[in-house]
């Protein structure tokens, strides 16, 4: 078995042999679909965290506000049919198998489906667009647990490159900025302040990957192709004990800066997500929103990229660039195409040593 994602010492961070594929996973973080789902599914993100049940009461509030379910495997699914109808389209055989790392389909059931079908080379779509340890790393470290407990030793699963500042994903989100931007008074349009927001993480993680670079980028990239001149990069979703530190500001702190400067029109960019699932929803349209009206404001929240057709087939292109020798490397700015081979030291957790050898041969890109 091989996980293809940490380099050997000496070997390339690009590796452009051509190889065959047997199927693509689409993996990612997964949630609760019911009411009865949500504790279950929380228990599920938190174990081995110590988390007080009484947060995970709170935390299982908002996904009641939604009736229960979140709509991250709704639209998932959604973009796996796309993709599957695109790679169909381009005359790919790739069967497509859907996994989570947190609620059904469970990753390690998505394994043991694809060990029944006889696949055993098994490209890798994770739905995180950044380098970070609980976006890329992490998801790495899921299969190989779920290889481990299954006892399985003949796959090899090699993970598509982050996509932060590929076109396909950076001309879809511009274009639904500018289509927001284009949507305030006209008299009140050059003082409307754009705000990106992504995930935030504890600080000692953004020290150990590119995550905190890699997102001003993005804000960056799609800002000047929008045309949007006035612009800053905000944080949500943050959770953990409140004497460790995170990334800041948070998104409801911005907004209330914002207002005390004299804005009185925000445009919202979940640029850190590629779908509009519950942090979101909850965390901008419920929170951000709510504060916005309080102070007055009027916000605007831009749609997350979803099953965009220029995304899917950004998608395709990522998969093909797997499939050809020497392929071209689409990126926009500075900062060139990502790895496909990860260092040994990328995307640390904290403090802690990742660049140990590991006990077998590596294998998730």
């Amino acid at each position: 078995m091989t996980i293809e994602g940490a380099r050997r010492p000496g070997a390339p961070l690009f590796d452009n042999a051509s190889r065959a594929y047997d199927a693509l996973l689409v993996l990612s973080f997964g949630g609760p679909e019911g009411m009865d789902d949500v504790l279950p599914f929380l228990e599920n993100v938190t174990r081995g965290r110590n988390i007080p049940r009484h947060r995970l009461e709170e935390v299982a509030e908002h996904y009641y506000h939604f009736g229960g379910a979140s709509p991250i495997n709704a639209q998932n699914r959604a973009l796996i049919a796309a993709l599957e109808q695109e790679l169909t389209d381009h005359g790919i055989a790739l069967p497509v198998y859907f996994g989570n790392r947190n609620w059904h389909p469970m990753l390690r059931d998505t394994i043991t489906a694809m060990r029944a079908d006889g696949v055993n080379h098994v490209l890798v779509f994770v739905t995180s667009a950044y380098s970070s340890y609980s976006g890329c790393r992490q998801y790495r470290e899921d299969v190989m647990t779920a290889l481990d407990v299954l006892g399985e030793r003949g796959m090899r699963f090699d993970k598509i490159r982050v996509f932060y500042n590929h076109p396909g994903f950076i001309e879809p989100m511009a274009k639904r900025l500018r289509q927001a931007m284009d949507s305030v008074p006209q008299d009140r349009r050059d003082a409307a302040e754009v705000v990106f927001t992504a995930h935030s993480i504890p600080v000692s993680m953004a020290k150990g990957s590119a995550y905190e670079r890699q997102l001003r980028e993005a804000s960056r990239l799609v800002a000047d192709l929008a045309g949007a001149a006035r612009y800053r990069l905000a944080w949500q979703s943050r959770s953990g004990p409140p004497h460790v530190p995170w990334l800041e500001p948070d998104i409801l702190e911005e907004l209330d800066g914002l207002r005390e400067s004299g804005t009185s029109d925000v445009i919202v960019v979940p640029i850190g997500f590629i779908s509009d699932h519950l942090e979101v929803l909850f965390d901008l349209d419920v929170e951000a929103q709510e504060r916005a009206s309080e102070l007055g404001m009027t916000m605007i929240r831009v749609p997350a990229v979803g099953t965009d057709p220029v995304f899917v087939a950004m998608i395709r292109e990522l998969i093909e660039e797997r499939l050809q020798e020497n392929p071209v490397r689409r990126s926009l700015g500075a900062l060139g195409p990502s790895h496909d081979v990860c260092p040994l030291n990328c995307c640390r957790l904290g403090e802690r040593r990742t660049d140990a050898p590991l006990k077998r041969e590596p294998a998730v890109a």
